[in-house]
């Protein structure tokens, strides 16, 4: 996510800062948000999980699911920003 934040910095020209929060603490926070207590566990739970890399994988199994290759980040937040 901090890569995530500095592209959309650098392409909006905001400052754009990631805070990687604690479990409990990010679970509190979506509770707060008007999340129920469980799914807000999940979430926070997933996230982390995210964060320690169980999601990567270095093979092409994106590209071969959705059948196209997959988007850069940098273009992904071009579009993203010409909706704003």
């Amino acid at each position: 996510m901090a890569e995530f934040a500095a592209e959309v910095s650098a392409q909006s020209g905001r400052s754009v800062v990631y805070r990687n929060l604690p479990v409990a603490e990010y679970a509190r926070v979506l509770v707060g948000a008007g999340l129920p207590e469980p799914y807000a566990n999940i979430l926070a739970d997933s996230d982390a999980g995210i964060a320690r890399g169980e999601l990567f994988t270095g093979s092409a199994d994106l590209k071969q699911l959705i059948g196209r290759p997959t988007t850069p980040l940098t273009d992904v937040v071009t579009t993203a920003l010409k909706t704003v």
